[in-house]
C-alpha cells in the first residue's frame, strides 16, 4: 500500500468532501423537504386531482434509479432548450429524488399525529393552514426525524453520483487522484472511509437530536 499517496491525497479528498460533498448535500436536502412538504399536502389533500399528481409524483421518483435522473436533468434538458450547469443540474436532480422520498415520510407523520390537535386548533378559531403550520407540523416534526436524518445520511453517499455529470465533489476528486497515480484501489478505499467518517458523525449527530427532541414526547 502506498502511504505516501494515502498521505498526499488525504487533504484533497477531505477538502472535497467539506467544500463540495456536504454543501451539495445540505443545499438538495434543504430544497428537497420543502418540496417533501407540497407532495405530502398534496397526497393528503381531498382533491383527487391534487391527490393524483402528489402519488405520481412520488412513484415516478421512487421508481426509477437516481443515476437516470441525473442523466435526463443534465444531459436530457438540453433537447428541450434548458442548458444547466452541473452543480444546478445536481442540486435539482437531487432535490427531487429526496422530495419523492421525504414526501411519504413527512405524509405519515402528519397522519401520526392525533384527529384531536386539528380539532383543538379550529376550537380556537384557527384556520386549518395554521393550525397545520402553529400546532401540527411541529409535532410531526418530532415523528419524521429519524427516518429524515436517516434520508440525508443517504443522500451524503448518493452525492457521488453527481461525479457522472461532472460535479467536482469528493467522489469525482478520488477518480482525478486514481487516474493520475493508477493506484485506483487505494484511492477509493481511502474515499469509502472519508464517506464513512462524515456517515459516522451524522449519525451521532442524529442519535443526539432524537435524544433531546425525546424529552419533549409524551410516552
Amino acid at each position: 500500500m502506498d502511504w505516501q499517496l494515502i498521505a498526499d491525497s488525504f487533504w484533497p479528498l477531505l477538502r472535497g468532501g467539506l467544500t463540495a460533498t456536504i454543501p451539495l448535500a445540505l443545499a438538495s436536502f434543504a430544497i428537497g423537504l420543502v418540496l417533501a412538504l407540497v407532495v405530502a399536502l398534496l397526497r393528503l389533500s381531498p382533491n383527487r386531482v391534487l391527490s393524483w399528481i402528489g402519488r405520481a409524483y412520488v412513484s415516478a421518483i421512487r421508481g426509477t434509479p437516481l443515476l437516470v435522473q441525473l442523466f435526463v436533468i443534465f444531459y436530457g434538458m438540453p433537447k428541450l432548450g434548458i442548458v444547466l450547469e452541473p452543480w444546478p443540474a445536481a442540486i435539482i436532480a437531487l432535490s427531487m429524488n429526496v422530495g419523492g422520498y421525504a414526501a411519504e415520510v413527512v405524509r405519515a407523520a402528519i397522519l401520526s399525529v392525533p384527529k384531536g390537535q386539528w380539532e383543538a386548533g379550529w376550537t380556537v378559531g384557527m384556520s386549518p393552514a395554521r393550525s397545520l403550520r402553529r400546532i401540527i407540523l411541529p409535532q410531526a416534526a418530532r415523528v419524521s426525524v429519524p427516518p429524515l436524518s436517516n434520508t440525508f445520511i443517504s443522500l451524503v453517499k448518493d452525492t457521488s453520483l453527481a461525479s457522472t455529470i461532472l460535479v467536482t465533489e469528493m467522489f469525482r476528486k478520488a477518480q482525478e487522484i486514481a487516474a493520475g497515480s493508477n493506484e485506483f484501489m487505494t484511492v477509493y478505499m481511502e474515499a469509502a472511509l472519508i464517506y464513512w467518517l462524515f456517515c459516522t458523525v451524522l449519525a451521532a449527530g442524529q442519535d443526539a437530536l432524537e435524544k433531546r427532541l425525546d424529552r419533549y414526547v409524551a410516552h
